[in-house]
């Protein structure tokens, strides 16, 4: 490699570290307990509940929802979601002026209408998480991490190009343990980033691709979904509707042996201002995390269409849980623990690289 070839290289893998290492700091840091986020949640939740007539019959979806928008008079559903792991159907609602984002959620009892606790996460993982997504900044924010993982993936890009040249007169792996302590470093920075590559660019990638989820979900529901707007003059008025719990029969009927995850109803971010959205998913660690929508008319009850996600939906579905290490089970997310660490060794030791360099520069002068 050319001289110039090789301080161009050295240009890029430096500035793209030197700007991002801090925000990648912080991201691998929050990014720690996150990855035992059910695991933290169980462990410092207390979960005593138990429905009030757990062998009794089931409260249909229309009388659940009719429960739920009669604690709120005057809301318009939006969502409805079904726990896993207990009887409960969640009723997320806003009322028609209410500021952008501000929704009623009720989780419900389905043998009795009575309320049910709120499940949620612990309020220190909550804030991790927030400050991992977008730092208290939405959109903004996330965008803003999605440049720094683009800076991280030319870091990489950089360092493995420039490993070979630095590095071919010694055997791979070599640590100069009897050198100054900042070869040492050197050599456990080049050797531990080399070993961690691949995995910090699959994270690297996956969390660029979680932080375009609102601009991904906004163009599929103006392109994808709009075209089944077509056929409609105007939305179907609420009092208007045919009944949800057959709506969702016919879904089932329409994707058998999957599981049901949520409704979103005419109007919502998910669905169109004519439809049921029926999002289904399946059931192995794989296709669990990818959805597909049954599509009911909301005036007639009859299936419009079974519309699979396209292709940058499920990018986005698959990436979120990977960036996570959320599909083998224990094994995989201590895997993700080991080398979240490792890379910010890496990450320290780079930063401790460039402030030794520096005062070395200032020592010669």
């Amino acid at each position: 490699m050319k001289p110039g070839t090789i301080r161009a290289w050295t240009w890029v893998h430096k500035w793209s570290s030197l700007v991002s290492t801090a925000f990648l700091m912080m991201l691998c840091i929050t990014g720690l307990p996150l990855v035992f986020t059910h695991e933290l949640d169980h462990l410092l939740l207390e979960e005593s509940w138990a429905p009030a007539n757990p062998d009794g019959p089931r409260l249909n979806l229309d009388q659940v929802l009719s429960t739920a928008l009669a604690r709120h008079p005057g809301d318009v559903p939006a969502f409805m979601s079904f726990d896993e792991d207990r009887p409960v159907v969640n009723v997320t609602s806003r009322a028609p002026d209410a500021p952008e984002g501000q929704f009623n959620f009720q989780p419900i009892d389905q043998t009795s209408g009575d309320a049910a606790p709120l499940v949620a996460g612990h309020p220190v993982m909550e804030f991790i998480l927030q400050l991992h997504t977008d730092m208290f900044l939405g959109l903004g924010g996330m965008l803003f991490l999605g440049v720094m993982g683009l800076l991280l993936v030319a870091a990489l890009v950089s360092g493995v190009v420039l490993y070979a040249p630095f590095m071919r007169r010694l055997p791979f792996g070599t640590v100069r343990a009897g050198k100054a302590a900042r070869t040492r470093w050197l050599d456990y920075h080049n050797l531990l980033g080399v070993v961690t590559v691949a995995w910090v660019l699959v994270v690297g990638v996956t969390g660029v691709v979680n932080t375009l989820a609102v601009p991904i979900i906004a163009y599929w529901k103006d392109t994808a979904l709009k075209e089944l707007t077509q056929a409609y003059d105007s939305p179907a008025p609420p009092s208007g509707r045919s009944s949800l719990d057959a709506a969702v029969e016919r879904a089932k009927e329409a994707l058998p042996g999957m599981t049901l995850q949520f409704v979103a109803f005419p109007g919502s971010s998910y669905s169109t201002d004519h439809h049921y959205a029926v999002f289904f998913h399946g059931d192995t660690p794989l296709t669990e995390h990818l959805t597909t929508p049954a599509l009911i008319d909301a005036r007639t009850g009859e299936l419009a269409a079974v519309t699979p996600a396209p292709w940058y939906v499920k990018t986005l579905s698959l990436s979120q849980p990977l960036h996570f290490g959320d599909y083998g089970g224990m094994p995989l997310k201590i895997l993700w623990a080991i080398l979240d660490i490792i890379t910010i060794i890496v990450l320290g030791s780079g930063i401790y690289l460039w402030l030794a360099k520096g005062r070395a520069k200032k020592a010669a002068a």
